[in-house]
This record gives structure tokens, sequence and C-alpha cells, in this order.
């Protein structure tokens, strides 16, 4: 399959690469590494209630995106639920999620790896976000941001394909800090500056050719960044992240550019029920191509929630995209099987 010309505002250049069909396996690390690696994002995914009574009842919330998200070399979203049958309600909380065993059938062979860093991971507590690790993993799917100690929950995750060595950080910053990880108890990674400083600096010295902290940020329903994730965005870039991925708010935030790097805000809902029609029904399908010298080019696929929480593609919409070497964020409109244009 050939990359087709994708058009961002103005007409980009077209470029020529040979990609994999979608669906088939992923090259091996020794293929030409002239071909960017097609990574994809997707925000919170919120596997109770609604979609859990779907998914219950034999529907498949991920149905509509199914082909967008298996032509990627790589999928990751953040996982917005633990995935238990054990734990109790945290009492401190106005909502507390816990999805069935039963929705690891729909993000089995369409995601790679799942965030924990997030406000709802410890919502039924240690016990709880222990057995979700383990589903999780015994499914096939890595996890990142969260883990059964400290250090365990900022190990990046790895990526390693087509020659390049990518790092993966999560981190969350929405209470309850509570449920951060200990030296010798499970929990998630918390954004504490100087830990998250660290880390990025750390997977550089490992041999990271790209690094993409991924955050759990922002406050609720607002749809512009914050001074505070403008602030510590700038910061990692300056560590060396080479793109900056964000969440949390319940809606897309928009995106920017620092240095040359994609920052993008909030990529909102992707799979999650009780919103009223509008910015919280709104999410994004993130997808960059990525080589050894960071992020070549990257565009953002709307997604629009159903009452029951289920996405459908909308690639009519025009949304953020950009190529490196613009130092100006363009809109586009992505299509199935046509991969960000380097």
């Amino acid at each position: 399959m050939m990359f087709k010309q994708i058009r961002c505002g103005l007409a980009l250049m077209a470029a020529l690469l040979l990609v994999t069909a979608a669906g088939a396996a992923p090259p091996p690390a020794s293929a030409s590494a002239s071909a960017p690696l097609r990574l994809v994002f997707v925000g919170d995914l919120m596997l109770d209630d609604g979609p859990g009574r779907t998914i219950e009842a034999g529907g498949d919330p991920l149905a509509a995106f199914d082909p967008w998200l298996r032509e990627a070399d790589y999928r990751i979203g953040n996982l917005e639920v633990p995935i238990a049958t054990v734990g109790a309600p945290m009492d401190n909380k106005i909502y507390t999620f816990r999805a069935h065993p039963r929705v690891l059938k729909v993000l089995a062979g369409r995601f790679d790896a799942l965030a924990l860093s997030n406000n709802h991971s410890g919502d039924y507590g240690r016990a709880a976000f222990l057995e979700t690790m383990a589903l999780v993993q015994g499914a096939g799917i890595a996890t990142f941001g969260g883990g059964s100690n400290l250090a365990e929950a900022h190990r990046p995750l790895w990526i390693e394909r087509q020659g390049l060595r990518i790092a993966v950080l999560g981190y969350n910053e929405f209470k309850p800090r509570s449920f951060e990880a200990g030296a010798s108890w499970a929990g998630v990674a918390w954004s504490e500056d100087s830990h998250v400083l660290a880390d990025i600096r750390a997977a550089r010295r490992a041999g990271a050719d790209v690094i993409i902290p991924f955050m759990h940020w922002g406050w609720e329903r607002e749809p512009e960044p914050s001074q505070r994730q403008r602030q510590l965005a700038r910061l990692m870039i300056d560590a060396g992240a080479d793109a900056v991925v964000g969440g949390h708010p319940h809606v897309t935030q928009g995106a920017d550019t620092y240095r040359g790097k994609p920052i993008i805000w909030s990529l909102g809902n992707f799979v999650f029920d009780g919103f009223e029609p509008g910015p919280g029904r709104i999410g994004w399908l993130l997808r960059l191509g990525v080589d050894r010298h960071g992020v070549v080019a990257w565009d953002t696929l709307q997604a629009r929630m159903d009452e029951a929480g289920t996405p459908t593609p909308e690639p009519q919409v025009a949304t953020p995209c950009g190529r490196r070497g613009l130092p100006v964020v363009r809109v586009c409109r992505p299509r199935p099987g046509v991969a960000p244009s380097p």
C-alpha cells in the first residue's frame, strides 16, 4: 500500500512510502527505517456503564474504528477504568468505575498498550488495580504509567520497531494523589515535575530515539489548556521530549507546537457515556508518523460518541494536523488507509 497525499489546509508535499497492509504484522526490527513508524493514541476508554452494557449485550463500541486502529503499527489508549472483579469503591469520589473482564475482548488486537496513569485507575482499590494489570497484560496488552511499585510505575513503555526505540511515559496529575505508587505499594505515576523531567532524561540516556509523555492533566470541560499545562509541556520538551500528548478534560483542547515539537493538549473522550450532546461527546484519534529524529507528521480524526458512549469516526470534519518543519498547526481531514504525509 502506498501513502497518498494528505491535504492539511494548504497542499502538503506528497510522499510515496511503503507501509504494511491494514491488519498485517508489523515489519521486523531489521526493516528499513526510511518509512516512518505509525503510532495511534486515543483518549479515555471508560468501559463501565453504557459501554459495558453494550459489550455485555454482544455489541462492540470500537467496531467503527477497527480499520483506523488496525492500520497502525502501534496503538495506545488511556484505560479510564479498572477491569476487575474485586475491590470496593473509594468513598471519597463522586464517580467510581469498574468494568467486567469481558470488555477485554474489544481491546485485544486493537491496542498494544494502555496507560494506567489516570484518576480512575484506583477507583476500587489496590487489589482491583493489580487485577487490572494482570488481566490486561494477560490479554497481550502492555500497561504503563502505573505499577506494583514506584519504580515500575515510572518505567517507560518501550516500543522497538523498524529500528527505532521509542519511550512513552505516562503520568497523572488529577486528584486523588492518594493512589500514587510508592516504594513498595501499587499505584500510578504522579506528575511531579522533577520526576517527570528526570524520567525523560533517563529515557534518552537509555537509548530512546523518540520520547513521548502521555499526560493526564488539565481542568475538566475546559476548552483551552491551563497555564500549568503550557508550562509543563515546555519543560518536558526542553528536557528532551519529542511530542506531548494529553487527556483528562473530557473535551478536546486543540494543539500547538513548541520548538517544532507537537503538543496535543487533550484528546478528549473516546469511549465514554454520561455526557450531554456537545464537546463531551467529541474526541480525537491521533496518528503520529515518527522516525529517529522525532515526529515527521501527525493528524487527528474526530470521534463522535452517542448516548451509550460508542464513537463514530467523522473524517469529513477538519481537525488539527502538522508536519516537521512547519511552525504552525494546520487542519486536515484524515482518510482511512492514508497515513500522515511527511
